[in-house]
């Protein structure tokens, strides 16, 4: 950008963040302003035009619209709506919403990203460092979110945070994406069970891919594209599919990310699979120096695919035929 466009943006964003920062300021007449501003810029007198017998009927519904004390959202008709805190927060959730339909908000990368923020800090519950949110973001209740630092929310995305919804530092949301905090009884759909969503440090949760309610997305963790997360994901897991189902597990991860439900079939506890992981990983690297990394102990197909043929395996690498071992000697130990 110009460097002249870009510092008037930021004069304009901290004089926001003034009027918000300040306990004196009404939420709603802000909201009304800014949102009249934007609309029809160069117009000074609302009350005027509002009441002007001339102006159209429809405009004046329009300019009606601009207050949220004249509009409800969804989230109002909730039953476990809490009344008080959303009625605090629901005129920043009506100019998120009305600046990303305008021609400031549309697709204005740089000026949309840190007027989000801005409001973002005022909205939820925690909001960390850098967070950021690209157009058409749309949130429940906004106050149940507790996001990390570096978080970036791609357009599209749904934050139904109606049990709340907690972000770890550096998760990626990516377009069209849905994560959910609340499920409904099969048998009656006014039945609304509400569970808290977690996705923890650096989870990517990728295009059209839908997180259901209490889901806890373990670290570094990954939800394909289109897949539905019905159940956790382990951290380091790639899951995809509907339900998402683990399909292998990131090359960097740890030793204890190859520890499997195929160990708990044995009566062992995570922390003891865990243990005799490392035990095992001791006794092949003894067999077999220079091993760096593991063979998932679930046996998996994926992971005898990722091995490449003899001829590309290179002595003493992440690909050395030792790491064949590791499974025979959890096994054994087990």
């Amino acid at each position: 950008l110009p460097k002249a466009t870009e510092q008037f943006y930021e004069g304009w964003l901290a004089d926001l963040e003034t009027h918000l920062s300040d306990p004196k300021t009404d939420w709603h007449r802000l909201t009304r302003d800014l949102l009249f501003q934007i609309n029809y810029p160069g117009v000074k007198d609302y009350e005027g035009m509002l009441q002007d017998p001339k102006t159209p009927e429809t405009t004046r519904v329009a300019l009606l619209c601009l207050d949220p004390r004249n509009i409800t959202l969804e989230p109002e008709y909730y039953a476990e709506v809490d009344a008080e805190r959303f009625a605090k927060v629901k005129p920043l959730i009506w100019l998120w919403q009305s600046f990303d339909r305008s021609p400031l908000g549309g697709g204005n990368v740089h000026l949309g990203v840190r007027f989000r923020r801005i409001l973002a800090h005022h909205l939820f519950a925690r909001c960390g460092r850098n967070f950021k949110a690209f157009q058409f973001v749309e949130l429940s209740y906004g106050y149940n979110l507790e996001v990390g630092d570096d978080c970036v929310v791609h357009r599209h995305v749904l934050l139904d945070d109606r049990g709340g919804i907690t972000l770890g530092n550096r998760v990626s949301i990516s377009d069209y994406a849905n994560v959910y905090s609340h499920t409904h009884s099969i048998v009656d759909q006014k039945d609304v069970t509400n569970a808290r969503t977690v996705l923890e440090d650096d989870v990517r949760i990728t295009y059209h891919a839908t997180v259901l309610a209490g889901v806890h997305v373990g670290r570094n963790a990954m939800v394909g594209a289109v897949a539905v997360a019905t159940k956790n994901v382990r951290p380091y897991h790639v899951n995809v599919g509907i339900p998402a189902k683990s399909i292998r597990v990131k090359p960097d991860a740890p030793p204890e990310a190859y520890v499997t439900e195929l160990c708990e079939k044995h009566g062992l506890a995570r922390e003891e699979a865990a243990r005799l992981q490392r035990e095992a990983e001791q006794l092949d690297a003894a067999r077999h120096p220079g091993v760096v990394e593991l063979v998932g102990v679930d046996g998996s197909e994926q992971a005898r695919r990722d091995r490449p043929s003899p001829e590309h395996r290179r002595p003493g690498g992440r690909h050395d035929h030792g790491k064949e071992q590791v499974w025979a000697c959890l096994t054994a130990l087990v």
